[in-house]
This record gives structure tokens, sequence and C-alpha cells, in this order.
């Protein structure tokens, strides 16, 4: 990690893997079947939620010892409510029909525990600057998951990549051969999303207990 202490490079490596919000603390699943459907999104969601925790984590950082205790969660909920509209007026000034395709799921952003429980349990009690890095490395862990899932779903769901054709969308037969790829409208359902959430979670524990028994 070149300039970052080894405590301060496990802030951001250790949600990665061995400690995703996702699949290790079962947090944020909502939106990932949510958005999910399609790559494009889940990158814009991935982005947008790493842009709300950073910040959001640096600045009730910067206010925890002027915060009182009784409405810290009220303060806590502000500040992520105004870096979500800021991400959503960007959207819209930037990226009208994608925005228009996230639709009411950038203002929930808001609603995503990894937000709040960052908040609380980190930012409330560490500098500014581990803050900072403990949001970049949870929400960098959930978009990972993210961008997975959003990549495996539209391309074996439309045959595509960000919008762009990959696998043919229909099958060519000739004699009892045949030929390209038909595209499986189930993995663009919200059950399929949960199945491969499912699976990378499996995945992960699986290799979290081989390594801890090796160990």
């Amino acid at each position: 990690m070149g300039l970052l202490s080894k405590k301060d490079a496990k802030l951001i490596t250790d949600p990665l893997a061995d400690n995703n919000p996702i699949t290790v603390q079962v947090l944020g699943i909502c939106s990932a079947l949510a958005v999910t459907a399609e790559l494009k999104p889940s990158i814009v969601m991935a982005i947008s939620v790493m842009f709300v925790v950073a910040m959001g984590s640096t600045v009730i950082s910067l206010m925890r010892n002027i915060i009182p205790p009784k409405i810290r969660i009220i303060v806590q909920l502000i500040i992520a409510a105004v870096l979500v509209i800021i991400v959503d007026q960007i959207l819209k000034a930037f990226a009208y029909e994608l925005s228009k395709q996230l639709s009411v799921f950038v203002g929930l952003i808001i609603t995503n525990c990894i937000i709040m429980g960052r908040f609380e349990a980190f930012a409330l009690a560490n500098t500014p600057w581990r803050s900072f890095l403990d949001g970049i490395g949870n929400s960098a862990g959930y978009g990972i998951i993210l961008i997975i899932v959003g990549f495996f779903r539209e391309l074996l769901g439309s045959g595509s990549l960000m919008g762009f054709k990959v696998l043919g969308d229909s099958i060519e037969k000739t004699g009892v051969y045949a030929y390209g790829y038909e595209n499986n409208g189930f993995m663009l359902l919200a059950p399929m999303a949960l199945i491969t959430i499912g699976i990378i979670i499996w995945v992960q524990r699986s290799r979290n207990i081989a390594l801890i028994e090796h160990n």
C-alpha cells in the first residue's frame, strides 16, 4: 500500500475479502438485488455508495467530538441524506437516462445499513483519515460484489455487457446442431440475484473456513 501503514492498509483490504460487507457481514443485500440486472447501474451504484460512505465517514469523524450523543443518529442521517442528494443531482445532470434507470434506488442509498454501520461503529471513534479509508474499503467490498453479480446477470441474461452485445441472443439450428447463445431471462429476475449472491457467499465463507483450518 506504499504510503499506508499495515493497520491503515487492512482497513481497505479486509472488507474486500475476509470481512466483506455482503458475503461475510450480510449487509446491503437489498440494493444488490435491485440494481444488478445490468453491469452499468451496478458500477454506478458502487461508486455512489463509495462516495457517500467515504465522505460521510470523514465528516462524522471530524464532528465526532461536537455531536451530542442523544442526536447522533439524526446527525448521521442528515449527513448521509445530503450526500445522497448530491449524488442524485450529479446523475440527473450528467447521466439522466441512467438516473431514471436507477430510479428510487439512489435515494434509498441512505437506508443501506453499511453506511450507518460504518458511521456508528467506526467513524465516531476514529480519526478522519482512518474513517475515510474504512469507508473506501467497505464500500469497495460492497461494490465488488455488485459488479460481479451485475456482470454475470447481464452477460447470461441479456448476452451483453455495458449495453454492448457479447453473446448471440438466438439459436441457429443446422440439422441436429445448434449454434449461438440463447439468453436466459431468468438471470434478469430478482430471485437469480439472490441465488448468485448466495453462491458468492458460499464460496467466500468456504474459503475463509479453509484458511482458518490451514492456519
